[in-house]
């Protein structure tokens, strides 16, 4: 059966959807030697040749920072989360910021998922998304929940019980402010914008209960699929794939974020060791093997997702993959070495003219940021912004 919409809105809204992984991808499998619309297709972008005139594959664009693991979380931000207080919108990512501008329009602002449980405090762990006060977003890692959140009806005490949770969260949040008015008087420039920044905070959590407090009530959305088990690495990724394509054809949310787990069940692939053992090959060829066999599967599952989309239909009637950016990538750049530079990134659909590799210049007076490409999909996206983060403008080459 057909998926039904949540909601009546614009024949065809831009969405975005943000992959990423901690440890990186073999540079010599995945970025061509060859650049322009000749370039030659690897082993890790084999799985996806099917869809070649539907993505680019970028070249020597990173965030100039170093770090390693400690870094890593920079992906979809371009800053490292001890540099955020230097900046106005702090380490904002792209999909938060995308989805600030998004709103109330969809019941849930932005999807912010995992495939697999990673602790928080654990070194690879896959931390994606930021808010524009410098909190990580965590996300949902098992395929059941985020399927009850997108499909299932509450029950009529649910209902009642988040409302009067939102009640009483807003009555918190009007005496914090009260209180925080009167306090303003008596302190001086530093703290007073220390006391901006906790308000900064309270808005927004204001904002969100006011969000989800207006869709309470509203139906969700009809599908034809059961409730998924979750069972392992190997299952959840194609389901989370499967849920975030439902959740934007339904227009139950039109951004995404999925991150892959630093740690998952290699048994499954057919291999004996660690994702991150495997990602420390120093160029050893069992241990290169066994990281491709990991990343390939990435890649295909990614690709079976651009599949997918193109087979859904938009309200006009246009694959869905027209108007949906798809990235998928990494803020490691080669796991074996630690290094950021020159990330693995490729972007998908979203009425872009697809179909090349494009390599950026690689002396340190010319470089490209990577924000530049993130500047570009977050104005496709139809936010109003003239360079986003660490950008020092947009890439005029690729639209």
């Amino acid at each position: 059966r057909p998926a039904s919409r949540a909601l009546s809105s614009s024949p065809s809204p831009m969405r975005m959807v943000c992959v990423g992984n901690p440890l990186g991808l073999v540079p010599d499998a995945f970025f061509p030697t060859k650049t322009g619309a000749n370039y030659e297709t690897n082993t890790l972008l084999k799985p996806l040749q099917e869809h070649r005139a539907d993505f680019t594959v970028f070249s020597h664009l990173d965030h100039d920072i170093s770090g390693g693991h400690k870094g890593v979380h920079s992906f979809l931000s371009g800053l490292k989360d001890n540099d955020a207080t230097d900046w106005p919108e702090r380490n904002i990512s792209m999909d938060q910021r995308a989805a600030e501008h998004v709103g109330a329009q969809t019941r849930f602002p932005s999807l912010v998922v995992s495939a697999g449980r990673t602790s928080p405090g654990n070194e690879i762990a896959c931390k994606l998304s930021w808010t524009r006060n410098g909190v990580n977003v965590p996300p949902v890692d098992r395929a059941s929940d985020l399927f009850r959140a997108l499909f299932l009806a509450d029950d009529a005490k649910s209902r009642r019980d988040k409302a009067r949770a939102y009640d009483e969260n807003g009555s918190i949040l009007d005496a914090i402010g009260s209180q925080a008015k009167l306090l303003e008087r008596k302190l001086g420039k530093t703290d007073r914008e220390k006391l901006d920044e906790y308000l900064t905070s309270v808005r927004e959590v204001e904002r969100k209960l006011g969000m989800s407090q207006a869709w309470l009530d509203k139906p969700k959305p009809q599908v034809g699929i059961s409730e998924p088990t979750d069972n392992g690495f190997l299952e959840t990724l194609p389901v989370m794939y499967d849920l975030i394509a439902l959740a934007l054809q339904t227009d139950s949310t039109r951004v995404a974020a999925l991150g892959i787990p630093g740690t998952i069940d290699t048994d499954d692939l057919g291999l004996r060791g660690s994702y991150h053992g495997f990602s420390h090959h120093g160029k050893s060829d069992v241990l290169r093997r066994g990281l491709l066999v990991i990343e390939q599967f990435q890649t295909a599952q990614f690709a079976r997702f651009l599949s997918k989309l193109k087979q859904m239909k938009d309200a006009d009637g246009a694959p869905l993959l027209d108007s949906t950016m798809a990235l998928f990538g990494s803020g490691m750049g080669n796991g074996s070495s630690h290094s950021n530079k020159n990330l693995p990134v490729l972007l998908a659909g979203g009425g872009f003219k697809h179909g090349e590799h494009k390599s950026f210049p690689t002396s340190r007076h010319r470089r490209v940021p990577l924000a530049n490409l993130y500047t570009t999909m977050l104005q496709r996206f139809g936010v109003e912004t003239e360079k986003f983060n660490t950008a020092t403008g947009t890439l005029p080459e690729f639209g």
